[in-house]
């Protein structure tokens, strides 16, 4: 389902399927669209259960289920060769991964261009053996094409994490691997329980700036 330079929508009580394996299979993707609401629904797809792309404001995700897929990603932005419209007023709570390949990310182009993602609000999020349960990655450079040695201008700012819980494949549940030349600003985390095979997992934190509050496990790796 694809919501394109669209206002006031909203998608309610919707069940879209795609096989695990198949590619660019996006539940559903939004941009350049204002005021959109996805409510009670499940995504079970071979990509991103919902994507966000560039110029997209004022969004609200609740009580959705997403697995298999890719999880619910904002991006990628910056992939072009020009400016990016910015993302801003996310709001996503009330949602279950299972078997995902990614939780809640954030992901940009390692170009120089330049775009925004701020005021972004996770919230109430269970995690059932997701991969990379809290992911944002401004090094994206599929196969070192185009981008090798170049850096994302993506600005990241403002975007708290708020009683998320459950389990990850992997070692490491929350990764931000932020900009050199832009890092992520106002990163907020509170009340996480992330475990991996039963034993706390593991953070990691490259050029982001931010705070840690309640109990919060992985340690909190941010400044």
């Amino acid at each position: 389902m694809d919501i394109f330079a669209s206002t006031a929508v909203t998608v309610q009580g919707v069940n879209i399927t795609a096989p695990e394996e198949s590619p660019n299979t996006d539940g559903i993707h939004v941009h350049q669209s204002d005021n959109v609401t996805v409510t009670d629904s499940s995504m079970h797809t071979g990509d991103d259960c919902i994507s966000i792309g560039a110029g997209t404001t004022n969004v609200l995700i609740q009580r959705v289920s997403c697995g298999p897929g890719h999880g619910i990603s904002i991006g990628s932005l910056g992939g072009g060769t020009t400016d990016v419209a910015g993302v801003k007023n996310i709001m996503v709570r009330n949602i279950t991964f299972v078997g995902s390949q990614n939780g809640i990310r954030i992901k940009t182009w390692a170009k120089p261009n330049s775009g925004f993602v701020t005021d972004v609000v996770f919230q109430h999020i269970t995690m059932n053996a997701v991969d990379n349960p809290i992911l944002v990655d401004q090094n994206y450079c599929p196969g070192n094409r185009n981008c090798p040695n170049m850096t994302s201008g993506i600005a990241i700012s403002n975007v708290s994490y708020t009683d998320i819980t459950g389990t990850s494949t992997t070692p490491v549940a929350v990764k931000f691997d932020c900009s050199p030349t832009r890092p992520c600003n106002g990163i907020s985390l509170e009340d996480v329980l992330l475990l991996y095979e039963n034993r706390p997992a593991l953070s990691f934190c490259r050029n982001v700036n931010g705070t840690a509050a309640g109990y919060v496990v992985p340690e909190s790796c941010l400044n």
